[in-house]
């Protein structure tokens, strides 16, 4: 196993100017990422808006137009045709809708490629979003909705943007609330739709086995109606914190889930990196601290991890875990003196040295496949603007040093910075707060 990820590590460090942008007339841009070893092709749509672009009235509405997208165009008027048309080939494709942007992708054998741009880009420009669709899609929704609110591991998650971000786009569920998703009209979509799939704001990010003559000749014939125009503007996220921060959900269950961490740097810090390898020696591995402390040693939880994340604008590092309702308690206890152990301590050179093997073995790992090399490079560009290789990335993990961590350390672990979320059978949040106030 160790020496598979070696070779392919070097593989993907080794490979030069992978990607190429082409933009077109109407200010459509597109990615091509070719990958010749694969017998598959992969089309990802990126559309730069998502959550964070919305209005409190109609919040989840990103995420509901991703929906209608597959209920029917003029050329596949009903939800089956749509489905049929790739699954009639063997091909995979769904979409889902985040924070920053939107995505609709297709992923089939080569010889099938421009029957996916088809697909995706009819889906794309000319669904219909009928009225009696719209009705079916929004109980659907609610299901949904239902659905993570029963699973208290997926709600914390949502519970934790609430804590850092309040009551403004960032803090909101992707999904929207039964509420205002009961709320959002035909119309609404239809102009939300109109104003914000534009030439201007959309990425195409194709990877796999394909000849680049043929694959700008289709994606220019396919998408040449795109509509042109300014789309909406995301407004700034606002953080405001002076001391630790808890929110405490009381529900029945079995365990208590928490996330407990600290607003971090945005995706264009220089240290983001040295914050990834940070969350690798927390969190990241099955021999990691917090796997050790908190799930070998102590045997208090089965899900334990610590985690990154990078936006534009926010970010934040958080251990996760699900716990004994009657050992929350000490749980928490056991992430804050990892905190703070390694705040006074740093880490080791071993422990570092393990992190960077893991963190660049995962990335290589990750990207053997087309549709993973469409989203990763795809990503990174409606993100930032710009890409970096992976042999670039390689570089910079390898460049960390021991003080790099502690400096990242000592900034970011602090009680202005600190944070709690928590579902389970406890009423009393002041007594999490407590164990907070002591950090």
């Amino acid at each position: 196993m160790g020496k598979r990820v070696a070779s392919i590590r070097k593989a993907v460090s080794e490979r030069k100017n992978m990607h190429r942008i082409i933009s077109f007339k109407n200010g459509l841009k597109a990615l091509l990422i070719p990958y010749k070893t694969t017998a598959t092709v992969s089309v990802l749509v990126l559309v730069k808006v998502g959550s964070k672009y919305e209005k409190k009235e109609i919040s989840g509405i990103s995420h509901f137009l991703e929906h209608m997208l597959f209920k029917g165009t003029k050329k596949r008027p009903t939800p089956i045709e749509v489905a049929e048309t790739l699954e009639k080939v063997g091909g995979v494709f769904n979409a889902f809708t985040g924070e920053e942007y939107t995505g609709y992708f297709a992923k089939v054998a080569s010889e099938h490629l421009e029957l996916a741009i088809d697909w995706v880009s009819d889906i794309y420009l000319n669904s219909l979003i009928p009225q009696k669709e719209v009705e079916k899609e929004r109980n659907v929704i609610i299901e949904e909705i239902n659905m993570y609110n029963d699973n208290p591991a997926a709600d914390v998650q949502r519970l934790w943007k609430k804590v850092l971000y309040g009551n403004q786009p960032a803090g909101w569920d992707i999904a929207g609330t039964k509420t205002t998703v009961r709320r959002i009209s035909q119309r609404d979509l239809l102009n939300y739709f109109k104003k914000n799939y534009l030439a201007s704001n959309t990425l195409i990010s194709l990877a796999g086995n394909f000849q680049e003559a043929a694959v700008h000749k289709i994606l220019n014939k396919y998408f040449k109606n795109i509509r042109k125009g300014t789309p909406l503007k995301k407004p700034a996220v606002k953080e405001s914190q002076s001391r630790p921060a808890t929110i405490v959900k009381s529900k029945e269950t079995e365990q208590t889930h928490l996330c407990l961490g600290f607003r971090a740097y945005n995706i264009f810090h220089r240290k983001r990196y040295t914050v990834s390898l940070l969350s690798e020696i927390l969190g990241g591995m099955m021999s990691s601290r917090m796997f050790v402390e908190i799930r070998e040693k102590r045997g208090l939880a089965y899900y334990v991890h610590s985690s990154y994340e990078a936006n534009p604008d926010t970010g934040y590092l958080v251990t996760a875990a699900g716990v004994d309702n009657q050992k929350a308690r000490e749980a928490i206890e056991v992430i804050l003196q990892e905190y703070k152990k390694i705040r006074e301590k740093g880490v080791s050179e071993e422990e570092l040295e393990k992190a960077k093997q893991h963190l660049k073995g995962r990335l290589a790992l990750s990207l053997e496949t087309s549709d993973a090399l469409a989203s990763f490079y795809g990503t990174q560009y409606i993100l930032t603007g710009k890409i970096r290789e992976t042999k670039e990335i390689f570089q910079k993990i390898d460049k960390i040093k021991k003080s790099d961590i502690l400096k990242v350390v000592q900034d970011l672990f602090v009680p202005a910075k600190l944070n709690l979320a928590l579902i389970g059978p406890h009423s009393n949040r002041k007594d999490f707060q407590k164990l907070l106030n002591k950090f």
